[in-house]
């Protein structure tokens, strides 16, 4: 997702309820300690029912070494759109959806940054 705004709780909700309409099962998501993932808009959301099927995890925010998703910004800055050079800032913003297009094709690379942080799938 590219926003052109900070994101809030209310977004963090929104991401939460896609995830369960999209996603059956027990659902784990790892997130960091950011003010918008522990907040009031997220706790309603548990209370409402999220929590039946959601377990949050908060990654401690002093090892970003722990979080997989920092190897995939990695990835996507280093290896998909390395010396990229564009006139405008709309044509970053279409190559930058282009490359986590490409990542969403590559679970392979996504279990490696898994792998990476330290855990398994």
């Amino acid at each position: 997702m590219v926003e052109d705004r900070g994101l809030t709780g209310v977004d963090a909700v929104r991401f939460l309820r896609h995830l369960l309409q999209h996603i059956p099962g027990q659902l784990l998501v790892l997130w960091d300690g950011a003010s918008i993932h522990h907040g009031e808009a997220v706790k309603t959301c548990l209370r409402a029912g999220g929590a039946q099927r959601l377990h949050l995890e908060r990654l401690p925010g002093y090892a970003p070494d722990l979080n997989p998703a920092e190897g995939l910004w990695r990835l996507v800055k280093r290896r998909e759109l390395q010396n990229l050079v564009c006139d405008a800032l709309w044509e970053v913003r279409l190559e930058f959806r282009q490359a986590l297009a490409r990542l969403r094709h590559r679970p392979d690379l996504i279990r490696a940054c898994v792998a990476h942080a330290g855990y398994s799938l």
